[in-house]
């Protein structure tokens, strides 16, 4: 994989100001707005532009309080089906592979996270059809498997888009670590892991809100990770927005 074009999956240009200081007043108003819209049936689509231009946001902070809103309804669904990690002993899982690696790699880097709505530990970034590695993808694929391992599972299913390029490559590392650790993985492209994920009957490891809102049972498993290993992460914290007084 190409590595040159992006060593880090750190902080972007622009992201201190766009999330810092005053403007962390406005993007908290913007996610109590954006969840108030949901939840009186408005279309998320027209809220993100609605709340966007009301707050004159930029694209990357648009994005942020598009992935940390949700409405009460699909909160109530999402943390009624989470579980605790120590659940996942002896029991299947499935992960979604981009979405779990991506946001431990960039929690490693100090890169912006999202705690949202619904308790999910978000990141904002993007592969656009395209995944390259970074300097963190190896040591965040082995912590994820030494944290896996630990609460000992039966076995573990890693799913990537295979549209997005370089996801082979990605899987096969998946695979060398597994077995170099004698962890009982495997790991598979297919065309819609999202759909696969929905309809299977195992622990789902992913904070994809598209996947959640399926009703699956789920581990939130980027949450633990941070309370217990990145305590320093770069964290903005919009669990509350749905409570915020009328």
């Amino acid at each position: 994989m190409n590595t040159h074009e992006q060593r880090h999956r750190s902080v972007h240009l622009n992201d201190k100001v766009l999330f810092g200081g005053e403007q962390l007043h406005r993007l908290h108003d913007a996610v109590y707005e954006f969840c108030w819209l949901l939840n009186r049936g408005y279309a998320r689509h027209s809220v993100i532009q609605l709340v966007g231009d009301h707050h004159q946001l930029a694209k990357r902070q648009r994005l942020a309080i598009s992935r940390a809103a949700c409405s009460s309804i699909n909160r109530e669904l999402r943390q009624t089906k989470c579980l605790p990690i120590e659940q996942i002993e002896d029991r299947q899982l499935v992960i979604d592979g981009f979405n779990l690696i991506i946001s431990v790699e960039t929690a490693m880097a100090g890169g912006l996270l999202l705690r949202c709505c619904d308790g999910c530990i978000r990141d904002i970034a993007s592969i656009h059809g395209t995944y390259r590695q970074v300097h963190e993808t190896r040591q965040a694929i082995e912590l994820i498997g030494n944290v896996l391992q630990s609460f000992s599972p039966a076995n573990v299913l890693w799913l990537f888009d295979k549209p997005v390029s370089n996801s082979g490559r990605l899987a096969e590392m998946v695979r060398d670590i597994a077995k170099i650790h004698s962890w009982n993985w495997r790991a598979e492209l297919i065309e819609n892991p999202d759909q696969a994920i929905r309809s299977s009957r195992n622990i789902a490891i992913t904070s994809d809100s598209a996947i959640l809102d399926g009703g699956v049972q789920w581990v939130n498993l980027v949450a633990y990770l941070i309370t217990h290993y990145f305590q320093d992460a770069w964290l903005i914290d919009f669990s509350d927005a749905l409570n915020k007084p009328e």
